[in-house]
């Protein structure tokens, strides 16, 4: 069964930056689209970037140009640059390793104005 962890997320003012990180175990993610979401409170969990297995990238509107999705396939590893934050980007983070009905922890990222 594939688990996931994700972290780097915090406190942070508008305008800055973060690094979020997933490490998954279990699986290898090598052939395998994997993605960030995020849910925030009262919310749906939404879509906010993909990766596939060969580095094409697709991004939720309201992020695109701020962050950027990127993967490790040796390390097992998916991470996501997160620039120009905004308030509207406080949420907890979780990474999906394809479409696994499975889910981190999620890392909860807050954006203050």
């Amino acid at each position: 069964q594939v688990q996931l962890v994700e972290s780097g997320g915090g406190l942070v003012q508008a305008g800055g930056s973060l690094s979020l990180s997933c490490t998954t175990s279990g699986a290898s993610i090598r052939f395998v689209s994997m993605g960030w979401y995020r849910q925030a409170p009262t919310k749906q969990r939404e879509l906010v970037a993909t990766i596939s297995p060969r580095g094409f990238t697709n991004y939720a509107d309201s992020v695109k140009g701020r962050f950027t999705i990127s993967r490790d396939n040796a390390k097992n590893m998916v991470y996501l640059q997160m620039n120009s934050l905004k308030p509207e980007d406080t949420a907890v983070y979780y990474c999906r390793f394809g479409t696994s009905a499975s889910w981190g922890q999620g890392t909860q990222v807050t954006v203050s104005s």
